[in-house]
C-alpha cells in the first residue's frame, strides 16, 4: 500500500492556530462506516450519539512543558530567546530541545529531538534558562535529530526526618519543577506561533492526570465537565487509561510503502478498575468507544497481548495500525482531523475505511472545518 494513497489537499487557512473560546464549541462530523453516510453536527451533540450500555474510554495522560530553548557551551546566556519561527535559525549557538521519552525512573535521562541537529554533537554540554537552571550533556546521537541527553542535577540529595534517602523522589520533583518554570508547551509544528500561557490550560484535557506526554491526545480537548456529566447521566459508563504520547507523533513517514514504516512504541498503563470495565464490555458485546487514536492504540495492543481480554498493568504499544487491520476491542472512535500521509490518518482509515475517511476529509475541507490539534473532530461508528 502506498503512502501517497493517504494524501488529501488542505488549504493552510483551515489549520487551526488557536483553540475556540469554548472547549465544546467545535464542530463534529459524524461518519457511519457501514454506509459511508455522514452528517454535520456540533460537538455538544456527542452525548446524544451514545447509547446506554456504551463504554467510553479516555486517555488521561498529561502534557508537560517538554520544549526547552537554550544555548551551547560558550554562548552567552543573555542571547535573545527564540520566541518566533524566524528567530529559530539558531544563530550564535541558540538551540531547541524537545524531550520525547524519559528513559528510566531517573528523571535526568532522556531521548529528545534537537535543532539544529547537525551542530549538536556527542559530548557537547547544553544550558537552559536565563540562570542555567538546567544543564545537560549529549550522550549519543541517532538519525533525524534524535539525541540521548543526561541532565546534571544541581541540588543535593536530601533525607527526610527518619534519615531515609529521599533523593530519587526529590530529584524528580526538582527536575520537573524546573521544567515547569522554563519549559514551553510543545505545540505541533503546524501551529505557526509561539506557545502562550493559555496553552498550558487549553493544550490539556480537563481530565488529564498522569504527566508524561509531549503532545495532547487532541480528541479529548473538546470535553468539558458538563459534557462528561451529560454522558454519565445517560447511563453510559466511562473508564480512563494512560498512554504517553511520544516521538512517533512528530516523525513523518519517510518511505513510499506503508508496510515499510517503523513506528515508535509508546508506554501505556491500564488500572484494575479500567481493565474490569473494558472486559465487562467485551463480555457483554457492549460498544467500546475510544476517545482518540492513542486510546485505540493502547486498547488494541492490550487485547492482543492478553489473548482477547485486558490485564491491568503497564506495557508499550508498538502497533502500527493501517487498512486491513482487524479491530478486536474498539467499536467506535472520536478523533480530530490528521495530517495527510500520517500514521494517524492511516489508523483512522483502517477503522472507517480509506475511501469513507478520505471522502469525509474532502467534505470537511469543502465545509471549512478546522483541522488538527485545535480543530474540529469526527465521530466514526
Amino acid at each position: 500500500m502506498l503512502v501517497s494513497d493517504f494524501h488529501f489537499h488542505l488549504p493552510d487557512d483551515l489549520i487551526a492556530q488557536d483553540p475556540l473560546a469554548a472547549r465544546d464549541g467545535s464542530r463534529l462530523l459524524h461518519l457511519q462506516r457501514a454506509s459511508g453516510h455522514r452528517s454535520d453536527r456540533q460537538f455538544r451533540d456527542f452525548p446524544g450519539l451514545l447509547r446506554p450500555g456504551d463504554l467510553v474510554v479516555f486517555n488521561n495522560t498529561r502534557v508537560f512543558p517538554a520544549r526547552l530553548y537554550g544555548r551551547r557551551e560558550g554562548v552567552s546566556a543573555q542571547s535573545p530567546s527564540p520566541h518566533n519561527r524566524a528567530a529559530r535559525d539558531f544563530l550564535q549557538g541558540r538551540i531547541e530541545v524537545l524531550l520525547t521519552h524519559q528513559l528510566s525512573t531517573d528523571p535526568n535521562d532522556w531521548e529528545c529531538l534537537v535543532r539544529p541537529s547537525r551542530k549538536i554533537g556527542v559530548g557537547e554540554r547544553l544550558f537552559f534558562g536565563e540562570k542555567d537552571e538546567l544543564q545537560a550533556q549529549v550522550l549519543s546521537r541517532a538519525g533525524f535529530g534524535e539525541r540521548r541527553i543526561r541532565f546534571e542535577p544541581r541540588l543535593q540529595t536530601r533525607t527526610d526526618q527518619s534519615g531515609d534517602d529521599q533523593g530519587d523522589d526529590n530529584q524528580s520533583d526538582d527536575f520537573f519543577a524546573a521544567l515547569d518554570r522554563i519549559g514551553h508547551i510543545p505545540l505541533p509544528p503546524y501551529i505557526a506561533r509561539p506557545d502562550s500561557s493559555s496553552d498550558r490550560e487549553r493544550y490539556q484535557t480537563v481530565y488529564a492526570q498522569q504527566r508524561g506526554s509531549v503532545a495532547a491526545p487532541t480528541a479529548g480537548l473538546h470535553f468539558t465537565q458538563e459534557i462528561l456529566d451529560r454522558i454519565r447521566q445517560r447511563g453510559i459508563e466511562t473508564a480512563e487509561i494512560t498512554l504517553h504520547v511520544g516521538l512517533g507523533t512528530f516523525q513523518p513517514v519517510r518511505v513510499d510503502q506503508v508496510e515499510d514504516h517503523k513506528l515508535h512504541s509508546e508506554p501505556y498503563s491500564i488500572s484494575a478498575a479500567a481493565a474490569s470495565a473494558i472486559n465487562r464490555a467485551l463480555r457483554n458485546s457492549s460498544r467500546i468507544i475510544a476517545v482518540g487514536t492513542t486510546t485505540v492504540r493502547a486498547l488494541e495492543h492490550a487485547v492482543r497481548v492478553s489473548a482477547g481480554t485486558i490485564v491491568a498493568g503497564s506495557a508499550a504499544a508498538d502497533l502500527f495500525i493501517y487498512p486491513h487491520f482487524e479491530f478486536k476491542a474498539v467499536n467506535a472512535m472520536l478523533t480530530n482531523f490528521h495530517l495527510p500521509q500520517s500514521t494517524l490518518l492511516m489508523l483512522v482509515s483502517a477503522f472507517g475505511g480509506r475511501e469513507n475517511v478520505l471522502a469525509a476529509y474532502n467534505h470537511a475541507v469543502s465545509q471549512r472545518y478546522r483541522f488538527y490539534s485545535y480543530g474540529d473532530c469526527m465521530f466514526i461508528e
